[in-house]
C-alpha cells in the first residue's frame, strides 16, 4: 500500500507570465479554489495521507497560508524547496529522506483529473508492491506529450513528444513507483536539455517488465493546466460540473470527512478558516 505522495509544484510558470510574477502557478485559481487543491485531492482519493509538496524557492509560506500542514484535511503535509527545475525525477532526489523505505506516488502540481471510476483506479494503483504504474489518456495531438504504445496489456514503447506515432495515448502527470525509484533516479544522466527525464526513468522499469499502465478513457478528463488558455478551459470544466451537479470537485475537507480522517469539529474549524463564502456554505451542507 502506497501511503506517501509527492506533488511537484515548482517550476517557473513562464508561459503564464505576468500572472506568475507575483505568486506560484499552483496557487492561482481554477474556478473556485487554488490549482494545488486538485492534485492534492487525487492523492487523498488514493488514500495517501503523508504528502510532500515541492515548491519554488522562497514560496513555502505562500502554500502554508492556505494548506497549513494539512491538519484541516486529516493529512500531514511537509514542504521542500527547489531552487530551479531539473526535471521531474529530481523530485525523488529532493524527497529521498521523505520517501525512506516506502513506495511513492508522484503527481504534477498543474495536472487535473476527473472521472466516475477514478477513485477505484487510484486505490488499485496504491496497492502497488513492485514496479511502476503510469496513467494514460487518449489525446488528439500526441506530439505535445510523452506517449505510450500498448498492445494488449503490454507496453511496447515510450517516446517523448514524437513527431510521428501510431499511438494517441499520452502519459499523464500521475505515477506510482516502488522504492527502487530513488536508486534508479540517482543513476540517471541529464538529457540534452540538461534535465533528468521521466521517460528515461520509466524505460528502466519497462526494460525489466515492471511498468504497467492504467488507462483513463471515455468518461474521464485529464487537463494539463500549463498555459492561461489551459487554466481557462479547466475552470470552465469545473464550473460546469459543479453548477450542474451541486457537488464540488477537489473539496479536500469533504474527502477527509467521508474518509473519517476529520470530524465535524474540524469541518467547523475549516468553515471559520474560509469565512463567509460559497465554499464554506458547501461545507456546512456536509453535516
Amino acid at each position: 500500500m502506497i501511503k506517501k505522495g509527492i506533488i511537484l509544484a515548482g517550476g517557473l510558470g513562464t508561459r503564464m507570465s505576468p500572472l506568475t510574477k507575483t505568486t506560484n502557478k499552483q496557487l492561482l485559481p481554477v474556478y473556485d479554489k487554488p490549482l494545488i487543491y486538485y492534485p492534492l485531492s487525487i492523492l487523498m482519493l488514493a488514500g495517501i495521507k503523508e504528502i510532500l509538496i515541492i515548491v519554488n524557492k522562497g514560496t513555502t509560506n505562500q502554500f502554508k497560508k492556505i494548506l497549513l500542514n494539512g491538519q484541516n484535511f486529516g493529512v500531514k503535509i511537509t514542504y521542500a524547496e527547489q531552487d530551479k527545475p531539473r526535471g521531474l525525477p529530481d523530485a525523488f532526489k529532493i524527497g529521498k529522506k521523505f520517501i525512506g523505505n516506502d513506495n511513492i506516488s508522484l503527481i504534477l502540481g498543474d495536472n487535473f483529473f476527473y472521472g466516475q471510476s477514478l477513485s477505484e483506479k487510484l486505490k488499485r494503483a496504491s496497492k502497488l508492491k513492485k514496479g511502476a504504474i503510469i496513467f494514460s489518456y487518449p489525446v488528439k495531438n500526441p506530439s505535445r506529450f510523452g506517449v505510450v504504445t500498448v498492445k494488449g496489456k503490454k507496453i511496447v514503447s515510450l517516446i517523448e513528444k514524437p513527431r510521428n506515432t501510431n499511438s494517441n495515448l499520452a502519459i499523464t502527470g500521475l505515477y506510482f513507483f516502488d522504492n527502487s525509484v530513488v536508486k534508479k533516479t540517482l543513476s540517471l544522466k541529464n538529457s540534452k536539455r540538461n534535465e533528468l527525464e521521466i521517460i528515461d526513468l520509466l524505460k528502466m522499469y519497462k526494460k525489466n517488465n515492471l511498468l504497467k499502465t492504467e488507462a483513463l478513457g471515455r468518461g474521464a478528463a485529464w487537463l494539463d493546466a500549463g498555459t492561461i488558455e489551459d487554466f481557462n478551459q479547466t475552470s470552465l470544466f469545473v464550473s460546469a460540473i459543479e453548477k450542474r451537479q451541486g457537488l464540488k470537485i477537489a473539496c479536500l475537507e469533504e474527502i477527509a470527512f467521508l474518509n473519517k480522517w476529520i470530524n465535524k469539529n474540524k469541518l467547523r474549524e475549516a468553515i471559520s478558516f474560509y469565512g463567509n463564502c460559497d465554499y464554506s456554505k458547501y461545507l456546512r451542507g456536509l453535516f
